[in-house]
């Protein structure tokens, strides 16, 4: 496709003179080039595409970067990086050294809040538009979020605060009834309402025009027509609740009709009150079915996709990741006991929970965008003798840290927490890397930390953590591969707090987390050849350590390595040191994990070789050269 248009523009202010019929072929090319470009490389295809032309309209009016538009998680913003200056760079997002597929404040002074995490917007906004009380300064504020992201509940946090300031602000409702999976919950089925009452604006407005030609007096005439008006809230909208919070409430709109979007921006962009403007799109518009009866499937289908035009569906391999091994074992679990349930926060896919969804659906739990309500509706059905399963990712279950301390630890619920993306989440980048998780959770009181080395120990462990019934039990695995997992196998229940030796040997010991434990193994057999016998330790259990192991390494090691898919900071490796030190341990202790630093985006393996979290950075430690296993004295941390 020729890009006329596209490709000669560096900033918004090329399109503020372009006329609609420009216009209109930009919003064209912009999506083709999406798709083409996307299609190649991979990335979130299906969330920018139904935003195209509300990107156009919205950088057509507001004069940004001056103007503040906040975007919601980023998504949807490709569009915007490429009106913004990115046009040259677009093909290098997600890519390792390249554009974030966030919004990133560092990238563009376009980028006015980086998030990757939903539901922010709002309170961002609200902040931004209320510093204009203490700069000075003259701007416009413009929030975008999703129908998805509104069913979290700091959404509702900000609209509460943002009305009660009368804050002059505007929040674009993106309503394309999906965040990844299709929505859920009753704030879908009020948005849907809505939809089918769109003619409250037109009668609203021909009441205060009325107002003024009635005989007596204006300020009479409105008190008596307010009382109409707020009749007619309940009969045309159901609850008002975006009216009653504050917001004076303008829609639906066609998100796709470019005109309106710009004749409605131009007509409110200078309102000094809150606003609310619901637009209705398409996600994957341009590419995914638009036919009703496909359309949430093919959303879903290409929400993301891989290099060269695949879908993100699965193939199927020999060994499956660990996502699928936790979607076969919950099944697996539910045919075997009545009194577990699976709870996401709108992660269906992504959690690997689309079968268990569709066998078990009376006991399958999808709660929107609200990992923090996720957990305590957790804890909740745990005091009823129900053992729930908690499927979120590390990076989202953060969110939630209030909640696993308060309901679930202090009151000891078994609440069974499943944490995919534990470490290098990949392209997705540091908001999404789950490097916090052992720090997070290993603090809290009475928690139970373990990190599976293969499938089959994951089974292990679930089945361990079912049987658990004095607290939470939290269990932490990579976007990667099982390594091993026979769907035959049998469950193992495995003493709390146990380790397992999985190579002896003398001198040096390798104590490894999760997958990690292959490398160590692999380690230690190529140093076998230089001279040096390792033995290594499969740490499956983070908290509570192997005390036991852990004073046999004191009498039997001088050297002691950690390692571990996690930030070095608060992390297993320090737990080690800070165990050993205390009970006299006079050795070297050397700890792999990684840095103190948030990582870039980039492949997994790239970033785990990077840090040196993978066989050579253990190699790496020792001294080829010296036959007595002395091990090398630098901070791979």
């Amino acid at each position: 496709m020729r890009l006329k248009l596209l490709s000669k523009i560096k900033s918004p202010a090329d399109i503020r003179n372009f006329s609609r019929e420009q216009l209109q072929q930009l919003v064209d090319e912009l999506r083709q080039y999406t798709i083409e470009t996307i299609s190649q490389i991979g990335g979130h295809l299906a969330p920018t595409l139904g935003v195209v032309e509300l990107t156009v309209a919205l950088h057509k009016v507001f004069k940004t970067p001056s103007d503040k538009i906040v975007w919601d998680v980023g998504h949807q913003g490709y569009a915007h990086k490429i009106l913004t200056g990115r046009f040259d760079e677009f093909s290098t997002i997600r890519q390792f050294g390249g554009l974030s597929g966030f919004l990133k404040r560092s990238e563009s002074d376009y980028d006015v809040f980086g998030a990757g995490h939903a539901s922010t917007s709002i309170s961002a906004a609200t902040g931004i538009a209320q510093s204009r009380n203490h700069s000075g300064k003259n701007f416009r504020v413009v929030s975008v979020i999703g129908d998805g992201s509104m069913t979290g509940g700091l959404a509702f946090e900000a609209l509460n605060n943002a009305g009660a300031l009368k804050t002059p602000m505007i929040v674009v409702l993106n309503d394309n009834k999906m965040s990844i999976s299709p929505n859920v919950g009753a704030l879908n089925t009020y948005l849907t309402k809505i939809v089918t009452n769109p003619v409250y604006n037109h009668i609203r407005e021909e009441i205060w025009n009325l107002s003024g030609k009635l005989p007596f007096g204006k300020s009479k005439a409105r008190t008596m027509l307010h009382r109409i008006e707020e009749s007619l809230k309940s009969l045309l909208v159901p609850g008002m609740l975006f009216e009653e919070l504050g917001f004076r409430y303008i829609g639906p709109i066609d998100g796709h009709n470019l005109n309106d979007l710009i004749d409605t921006f131009e007509k409110i962009k200078d309102v000094r009150s809150p606003m609310l403007l619901h637009v209705l799109t398409k996600k994957g518009k341009g590419m995914a079915n638009l036919d009703a009866d496909e359309y949430q499937a093919d959303a879903v289908k290409y929400h993301a996709v891989k290099p060269n035009g695949k879908v993100s569906t699965k193939k199927v391999d020999s060994v499956p990741v660990f996502q699928d091994v936790f979607g076969y074992l919950v099944c697996e679990v539910a045919k075997n006991r009545n009194d577990t349930v699976c709870i996401t926060a709108a992660m269906r896919e992504g959690t690997g929970l689309v079968n268990y969804a569709k066998e078990f659906p009376e006991r399958y739990y999808d709660v929107g965008i609200a990992e923090g309500h996720a957990v305590t509706f957790a804890a909740g059905l745990a005091t009823q003798n129900i053992r729930p399963i908690v499927a979120i990712y590390s990076t989202f279950l953060q969110r939630a840290f209030d909640h696993i301390i308060h309901d679930a630890a202090i009151q000891h619920l078994p609440v069974v927490f499943c944490m995919d993306r534990a470490g290098i989440a990949g392209e997705d980048g540091p908001t999404h890397h789950g490097a916090l998780d052992i720090a997070y959770l290993k603090c809290i009181q009475d928690m139970i930390v373990a990190a599976p080395k293969d499938g089959n120990e994951f089974r292990n462990l679930l089945y361990t953590g079912l049987d658990y019934k004095d607290g939470p039990f939290a269990i932490r695995y990579p976007k990667a591969s099982s390594i091993e997992f026979d769907k035959l196998g049998q469950a193992e229940l495995l003493p709390i707090g146990s380790w397992e030796v999985l190579r002896k040997g003398e001198n040096t010991v390798i104590l490894a987390v999760g997958p990690q434990g292959y490398d160590a193994l692999n380690a230690a057999e190529h140093l076998t050849h230089q001279g040096f016998n390792c033995e290594v330790v499969n740490c499956r259990f983070i908290k509570p350590m192997d005390i036991d192991y852990l004073n046999n390494v004191i009498e039997r090691f001088n050297k002691v390595i950690t390692i571990e898919e996690g930030v070095s900071t608060g992390g297993f490796g320090e737990s080690v040191a800070a165990f050993l030190s205390r009970n006299g341990f006079k050795g070297d202790i050397k700890t792999i994990a990684l840095p103190d630093k948030f990582v870039e985006h980039g492949p997994r393996q790239l970033l785990l070789d990077k840090y040196g979290v993978n066989q050579e950075g253990i190699e790496s430690l020792f001294s080829i050269k010296d036959s007595t296993a002395k091990l090398v004295d630098l901070e791979n941390t």
